[in-house]
């Protein structure tokens, strides 16, 4: 049903651009795509009588406002099974402990639509519209996890792990048979029907591939034209044994076999060289920022600062469950947190990460409106699914949610716009998250005021 809302209305157009609209509105037709956004309903009505024939009203609280959905540019669907579990550990132990045991039962259909079917419920509920997953090497278990996203209308990309080397003999391919099964991947996923769900290349990282079949998945990324994810400089110790391995850094060894493009995210990117960032710009990748993981598996303090100055497009990672969340509102408050901390580190000449050697008195910190931003427009854009969603420019799909402030704690006064966004924001509950909109249709109906 074509339907507009009237009541505050909030999006980024940029890394540090926001806009709002207070007793303003949105109107979306009966296909999903947002048809008009402003301040003035009643002049837009009079320019569009046709457009705006037939829409139901929605009429927002004092304490509730729209905004798009939550981007979650990088999450481990099997490992939502174990979120919260060996996060004492750095990051190579806790894959050879925890993870790889983990992610070698999804051989086990049954146990995966389980998993699955908990994991897209979850992220939903927790305003994810759209979420780039990461599954196992099993391809049908990875296609049940495509389908599920479809029967829960999730906007969604979808990988099969890919990985021939340096993996438990339990839980690893030959090169010919990762190839194999990512072409028909690929292929069953054209069978789905729903323009919601797409394949993604997916290596697990450099470390666990060989060239050759690093070689086969860029091919196969150019051939089809296909979005690409996988893990860079994420932990120090890695990048040494990459090094080692392909004998150069760890951006070249991806672009050596065509697997960074414009459809790229890579996620981390905590220890990245000055001419690794300028590599992954000139190809116009991005980067999965992901807090939470970096500082419970003591990988270190990503500067989202350094990136973005260097024209880099950077969104939001739960990275669950390296991250112990799969709430992107989450991350928004640990990319806060890790700001405050480099700037601490910059500021005081403290030896913090390979990002902050040196004193830097003019590092500036991320700011709430610039986390929302990375959370859904940079998200959008890291995915370069940007034309489709991420902010509410006319012509992109609805994907949007309905955040009341007053479902948990109800306000003592009334808030302007600012404070309405900042204290959902920094207040971190999921529960004011009461409807979740995808191409607009409603996925989720939440909680409502006490």
């Amino acid at each position: 049903m074509a339907t507009v809302f009237l009541g505050t209305i909030v999006h980024t157009k940029s890394f540090s651009e926001f806009e709002s609209f207070e007793s303003g509105f949105l109107a979306v037709d009966d296909k999903g795509k947002i048809i008009g956004v402003g301040h003035d309903y009643q002049a837009w009505l009079s320019s569009s009588p046709l457009q705006a024939k037939d829409l139901a009203e929605i009429r927002l609280s004092e304490h509730q406002f729209l905004m798009p959905g939550f981007v979650d540019c990088h999450i481990h669907a099997p490992q939502f099974a174990q979120v919260g579990l060996g996060l004492d550990m750095p990051l190579l132990d806790w894959l050879n402990t925890y993870t790889f045991p983990l992610e070698a039962k999804f051989s086990d259909q049954q146990f995966a639509q389980e998993v699955y079917q908990s994991v897209v419920e979850a992220t939903l509920r927790c305003g994810t519209t759209l979420a780039s997953y990461f599954a196992t090497n099993h391809l049908e278990s990875t296609l049940i996890l495509a389908r599920e996203a479809v029967r829960q209308g999730q906007r969604a990309l979808v990988g099969k792990i890919c990985s021939d080397c340096n993996s438990p003999s339990f839980y690893v391919e030959t090169t010919e048979e990762s190839a194999s099964a990512t072409l028909a991947f690929v292929e069953e996923m054209g069978k789905l029907g729903s323009p919601l769900v797409l394949p993604t290349i997916t290596p697990r990282f450099a470390l666990s591939c060989s060239k050759a079949l690093l070689k086969d998945l860029g091919d196969i990324a150019k051939r089809f034209d296909l979005h690409v994810q996988s893990h860079i400089s994420e932990n120090l110790a890695e990048i040494e044994v990459v090094k080692g391995i392909f004998r150069t850094s760890y951006a070249a060894a991806y672009d050596e076999a065509g697997l960074l493009t414009n459809k790229t995210v890579m996620a981390h990117g905590v220890h990245l060289e000055d001419d690794e960032i300028a590599l992954l710009k000139n190809r116009g990748c991005s980067v999965a920022h992901c807090p939470a993981s970096n500082t419970m598996l003591s990988s270190g303090l990503c500067d989202v600062q350094r990136l973005v100055g260097a024209g880099v497009t950077v969104g939001l990672g739960t990275d669950v469950s390296g991250g112990n969340s799969v709430s992107i509102q989450d991350a928004m408050l640990r990319a806060l947190d890790v700001s405050k901390h480099l700037d601490v580190f910059k500021k005081q000449n403290i030896r913090g990460t390979g990002e902050a050697k040196t004193q830097d008195p003019s590092y500036v910190q991320l700011k709430y409106k610039q986390a929302l931003y990375m959370a859904t427009l940079g998200g959008a854009k890291a995915l370069a699914m940007d034309h489709l969603t991420g902010n509410f420019a006319v012509g992109k799909e609805f994907d949007a949610l309905l955040v009341d402030v007053s479902v948990v704690t109800h306000p003592l006064r009334r808030l302007n716009v600012d404070e309405l966004v900042e204290k959902f924001i920094y207040t971190g509950c999921d529960r004011n998250i009461v409807e979740v909109f995808v191409a607009g249709k409603r996925v989720k109906r939440g909680s409502q005021p006490e």
